[in-house]
């Protein structure tokens, strides 16, 4: 991002060109033009005074007025810087010149990236989803452009793979955006064969990617190709109309049915980062290696995701966890770790997950932040409400979510996983397969009856790897 002002210059040679990221241009001593991108790639331009010094809410303000969006709004949206390389939602009282001047130092602190990957690097301001925002009071909301500007980014994010979705409910959402873009169900119009030509319009784009290379079309020779195109409309023939509903209450139903849906994904909303784990050991060799994930935080709890396959390895409510992160000094390298209940071999262990990645630091930042977050809305609640965290409603029994099927991509994968296991016996810790470092953390969730008790272990039986 090119933030010059009076002593600069590298100015964009057009704002009108949406597909270029560079947010701001220098115009004048005092004023800059800023362009804030909404989810689709629309770019809002504003001209704003005194920008190296105005904060994100004063700035969040100015974008909430330009769109003629609801007071509500403040709240729901937050100003994201975004590249390629990194994602960061800005703080209230951050100024998002500063911030975009320590880019490269913030790269270099939290990727991997090569140096001219580092240089080259250039952010955007975005207005997104407030990651701390509660999923309930979403469904709250009447002011339709504020439920299309979730919607865009909820599909955004289905479409993009980025929230892992089994094809039945991938078919169930791409109908409501076919519902959105191309009309009521017209028999005579939307056939199958229209519908394949736009297909990653409406699906996830891994679903519709087919015979990429020499090596998948021999190894699928003979199978039948899944025809994503039927069940997606068959589901768009389903979309439920209401007679007597005018066209904008109708768009308000159907972007609220797509929220509603997308809320049963355990991740929706959360931050997400980067990082890998390790295999576990395969052949006669025990060779392992890496596998490349994502790490979803929420004010919920913790999934990882497998990043190629596109579905759930671990999921962790907070309750259900206890997390640290170290340092290079400590360990080789920066790592998560997350430690939780499980089995090894029908006896009750802990199990360690070991994440690398030099963004764990904004990992545990962000968890402990959550937690904090959700004791204080717990601590304010009525001394007669439920137990329950707030941000984490009951679902009544008639609506459980139908994402809990056989081999559904939202449920863990604990056996793909190589965790460490241990066991507590008196003072001793015995491992449990694999033979490595145990750890133990106290840092976890505090605030419930229903906590995960960490194992407590004398220091000098701690050993580092």
């Amino acid at each position: 991002m090119e933030m010059e002002g009076a002593d600069g210059a590298a100015v964009p040679p057009s704002l009108a060109d949406c597909s270029h990221r560079s947010s701001i241009s220098s115009m004048c001593a005092r004023s800059l033009d800023v362009l804030v991108y909404l989810i689709d790639d629309t770019a809002v331009q504003l001209s704003v005074d005194n920008l190296m010094s105005v904060t994100v809410h004063e700035l969040h303000r100015i974008v909430r007025d330009t769109l003629q969006l609801p007071e509500c709004a403040m709240e729901v949206f937050s100003l994201w810087l975004i590249s390629p390389l990194l994602e960061v939602q800005l703080k209230p009282k951050h100024q998002p010149y500063k911030v975009c001047r320590q880019w490269q130092e913030l790269l270099l602190r939290f990727t991997d990236c090569r140096e001219d990957e580092i240089m080259q690097d250039e952010p955007s301001l975005q207005f997104r989803r407030n990651v701390f925002f509660l999923k309930r009071r979403e469904l709250q909301i009447e002011n339709e452009a504020v439920l299309r500007l979730l919607y865009e980014e909820a599909k955004f994010n289905i479409l993009e793979g980025r929230y892992p979705c089994d094809v039945e409910d991938c078919e169930q959402l791409g109908a409501l955006v076919c519902r959105l873009k191309l009309g009521p169900y017209d028999q005579d119009q939307h056939t199958a064969c229209a519908l394949k030509e736009k297909l990653e319009a409406f699906l996830p784009a891994h679903l519709c990617r087919r015979g990429h290379s020499l090596l998948t079309a021999l190894w699928k020779r003979g199978a039948k190709q899944p025809a994503y195109e039927q069940g997606l409309l068959q589901a768009y023939q389903a979309v439920r109309e209401e007679a007597a509903c005018e066209e904008p209450e109708a768009l308000r139903q159907h972007y609220r049915a797509y929220l509603q849906r997308c809320h049963q994904l355990p991740y929706y909303g959360c931050a997400f980062f980067y990082g890998e784990i390790d295999k576990p050991a395969q052949g006669f060799l025990h060779r392992g290696g890496r596998k490349a994930v994502s790490v979803a935080i929420s004010l919920e709890g913790v999934y990882v995701m497998d990043s190629k396959e596109k579905h759930i390895l671990l999921g962790l409510r907070f309750q259900e966890l206890s997390w640290d992160h170290t340092y290079p000094d400590e360990e080789e390298e920066h790592i998560l770790w997350l430690e939780f209940d499980g089995e090894n071999e029908g006896t009750l262990v802990n199990k360690l997950l070991k994440i690398y990645s030099k963004q764990a630091e904004l990992m545990s930042g962000l968890i402990e932040y959550c937690l904090e977050l959700n004791a204080a809305a717990e601590a304010s609640a009525p001394e007669n409400s439920t137990l329950q965290s707030p941000s984490l409603p009951p679902l009544p029994s008639k609506q459980r979510p139908k994402l809990r099927r056989q081999n559904s991509v939202v449920c863990s994968r604990i056996q793909h996983l190589a965790t460490i296991d241990y066991i507590e016996d008196g003072k001793e810790i015995k491992r449990v397969k694999p033979k490595r470092t145990a750890s133990f953390f106290t840092r976890q969730f505090s605030h419930s009856p229903t906590s995960y008790s960490a194992v407590q272990a004398p220091a000098e039986s701690l050993e580092q790897g």
